[in-house]
């Protein structure tokens, strides 16, 4: 699980890289605009790199952490492949969708290590 996740972590952060490009704190309507957007990756890039830890080391909340992670990769996807529909111009670039498919199936990778690690699992009595 730790390869799905450190790919779908990648993606996200990559995927952020390029969201500043864009400027997609305006798309989202984020409050303090540039400012409101750096908090929420400070947050957003601080969690997914204390769930690789727990991943890494194998902690009961490894898990949870690693479905926070498949959640937002698939999330980020479909976030804006509405918005690319909704006739948005933004991410439009090859790498920037390459970047977003890459999101989702990194994610689809993980949701399918993270089945795996349940099947696993040891029943509680």
């Amino acid at each position: 699980m730790s390869r799905s996740y450190f790919w779908t972590m990648l993606a996200l952060i990559l995927h952020q890289v390029d969201a500043a490009y864009w400027r997609e704190w305006e798309m989202f309507h984020v409050p303090g605009g540039i400012q409101g957007f750096l908090v929420f990756n400070l947050a957003a890039i601080a969690v997914v790199l204390v769930g690789y830890r727990h991943v890494l080391l194998g902690t009961r909340q490894a898990f949870r952490y690693a479905a926070v992670c498949a959640a937002l990769g698939a999330g980020t996807f479909l976030i804006h492949a509405g918005f690319a529909l909704a006739g948005l111009e933004q991410f439009h670039l090859p790498l920037s969708i390459a970047i977003l498919v890459l999101c989702l199936a990194c994610a689809a990778w993980l949701l399918g290590d993270l089945r795996r690690v349940k099947a696993t699992r040891p029943v509680p009595a």
